[in-house]
C-alpha cells in the first residue's frame, strides 16, 4: 500500500509537467510568472489546440467599470500582436472595462481579432481625462495589417460632458458661432489595411464614432452607432484618403453624418444603411482652406434615411480644387428628411465666407429611384454649384419626393447645374441646365 501511494506521488508531478507547456503557451510572453488564471480568464471555446486567445483579465483588467484597465488592454495586445501565429485578444462579457487614451500599435508579426463581448468606457468627461493624453482621440489602431474587431459588446464613450463644453455649438439654445473644441473621436484606424469592424454596438462618442486615415481596404458590417440626435460633430463613420472601403447593414442614430466621406476617398460601396435621425451621408465638407480635394467611384444603394436634416449630400468649400466623380445615389428611401438630394458648393459654416473663383468640380452624378417624403421648409432638391464651376452630367430618374405634411410639392432649386431627366420626377427638375457648359474653366484635377 505504501509503495502505491509513492507511485501516484510520482504519476501526479508526472501529469502536471506534462501540461505545463499547454498553459505557459498561453501566456509565454508574460513579463513575468504569476499564479494561474481564474477560470474566466480563458476563453470558453479554448481548449488547449486552437488558436491562443488573450483574456484581457489574465493581463490585470479588473472590470469594475471604475479601475483604470489601461496598462492590461495594452499588455494583452502587445502580447498577441507579438506572437508568431494569430490570435484572440478577448474582452469578456459580464464586466465594464474602463480605458484611458491609447495607441495599440503595429506593424503585428500576424493576424489579430479584438473579440468584444463586455463593455469598454472612456474616462467620464474632460475633467476625468489625463492631462498627459490626447484629447482628440480615445483608442487608436496605428500601422495595423489584417484586424478583426467584432463582438456583439459596447463600446461608450461617455460623450455628454464633452458635448456640454461652453465650445460647443449647442443648436438648440442657438449658439452656433463655436467650433467643436478638441473632444476625442472614440475609434480611429490609422495607416492600417485589411481591417474588418462587425456586430460591435458603439455610442455616445465625444466626437467621430469612427474614423478612418490613411487606410486600405475597410469592410464595416452590423454595426449599432448611436448617438443623440443634438450631441455636436458626432459622425457616425468618417473616412479620409481612406480606398476599398465596403460600409453594410448597418444601424446609424447620431447628430451629424451617418457616413461622411472626406478628401482622397476612392471605391466606396455604402449599402443598407438605416440612417437617422442624423445629418444624412455626404461626400464632402472638400476644399476647406483652399486645398485640393478629391474622390470618386462612391455608390450609396439599398439605404433609408429617416427625420434627418439632410438625406445624400455633396459638400464643398468655395476657393478648393479638385474634382468629385463617378457618384451613384440608388434606391433609397427618405422618411421625413429636410434636404433629401443636396449638391452644395458654397458650405461655410459662418457668415463671412466669400465667394470665390476656384472650386471642387463636381461631375458625374446620378440619382435613381429615390423616393419618400421632406420637410416642406426646404426644397427637396438643391443643386448649389459654383459660379465659375458648374456641376456637369448629373442623372436623374426614378425620383419621386413629396411633402410629408400633405402640402403643395416645393420646387427644386439649381444654379449653374447641367443635367437631364431620364425620367419624369416629382417635382420636376425643371431648373436643371441641358447639355453642357459651352466653356468650362480650366479646372485642377491634377492627382484626382
Amino acid at each position: 500500500m505504501k509503495f502505491f501511494h509513492i507511485l501516484t506521488g510520482f504519476f501526479f508531478i508526472f501529469t502536471c509537467l506534462c501540461f505545463l507547456p499547454i498553459h505557459g503557451r498561453l501566456y509565454s510572453n508574460s513579463i513575468s510568472l504569476s499564479p494561474s488564471a481564474a477560470p474566466d480568464a480563458l476563453s470558453p471555446s479554448y481548449d488547449g489546440n486552437g488558436p491562443p486567445v488573450y483574456n484581457i483579465r489574465s493581463f490585470g483588467a479588473v472590470g469594475d467599470g471604475v479601475s483604470d484597465d489601461t496598462q492590461a488592454f495594452k499588455l494583452a495586445w502587445d502580447t498577441a500582436c507579438q506572437a508568431e501565429e494569430t490570435g484572440t485578444l478577448l474582452v469578456p462579457d459580464g464586466y465594464i472595462f474602463m480605458i484611458q487614451s491609447t495607441i495599440f500599435t503595429g506593424p503585428c508579426k500576424t493576424t489579430i481579432t479584438f473579440q468584444i463581448e463586455g463593455t469598454v468606457v472612456a474616462p467620464d468627461g474632460p475633467d476625468s481625462w489625463p492631462s498627459y493624453s490626447s484629447k482628440r482621440q480615445w483608442l487608436v489602431f496605428y500601422r495595423i495589417n489584417g484586424l478583426s474587431m467584432q463582438g456583439t459588446g459596447v463600446i461608450d464613450g461617455r460623450g455628454e460632458k464633452w458635448w456640454d463644453l461652453p465650445c460647443k455649438p449647442h443648436h438648440h439654445k442657438g449658439n452656433k458661432d463655436h467650433g467643436p473644441c478638441d473632444s476625442p473621436v472614440a475609434i480611429r484606424f490609422f495607416m492600417s489595411s485589411n481591417v474588418t469592424v462587425q456586430g460591435v454596438k458603439v455610442m455616445n462618442s465625444p466626437q467621430f464614432h469612427f474614423r478612418f486615415d490613411g487606410c486600405q481596404d475597410v469592410h464595416v458590417e452590423k454595426l449599432v452607432i448611436k448617438s443623440p440626435a443634438l450631441s455636436p460633430n458626432t459622425d457616425g463613420i468618417h473616412i479620409e484618403k481612406t480606398n476599398n472601403v465596403q460600409i453594410y447593414n448597418s444601424l446609424i442614430s447620431n447628430g451629424d453624418d451617418c457616413v461622411s466621406i472626406g478628401a482622397g476617398c476612392y471605391n466606396v460601396d455604402i449599402k443598407n444603411i438605416t440612417c437617422g435621425p442624423s445629418h444624412g451621408i455626404s461626400i464632402g465638407s472638400l476644399g476647406n482652406h483652399n486645398s485640393r480635394a478629391c474622390a470618386s467611384n462612391i455608390r450609396v444603394t439599398e439605404s433609408v434615411i429617416k427625420h434627418s436634416d439632410n438625406g445624400v449630400r455633396i459638400k464643398t468649400w468655395q476657393g478648393g480644387v479638385g474634382a468629385v466623380s463617378n457618384v451613384t445615389f440608388s434606391n433609397i428611401f427618405m422618411d421625413i428628411v429636410r434636404n433629401p438630394i443636396i449638391i452644395d458648393q458654397y458650405y461655410c459654416l459662418s457668415k463671412n465666407c466669400l465667394n470665390q473663383t476656384s472650386s471642387v468640380f463636381v461631375s458625374n452624378v446620378s440619382y435613381s429611384n429615390i423616393k419618400g417624403t421632406y420637410d416642406v421648409r426646404s426644397p427637396p432638391m438643391r443643386f448649389a454649384c459654383s459660379d465659375s464651376v458648374p456641376c456637369t452630367n448629373l442623372t436623374l430618374s426614378e425620383v419621386e419626393l413629396i411633402p410629408a405634411q400633405g402640402q403643395l410639392l416645393a420646387n427644386p432649386f439649381c444654379w449653374n447645374a447641367y443635367g437631364t431627366m431620364q425620367t419624369l420626377t416629382i417635382p420636376p427638375v425643371l431648373c436643371l441646365l441641358e447639355g453642357n457648359p459651352q466653356t468650362l474653366p480650366q479646372v485642377d484635377t491634377v492627382g484626382c
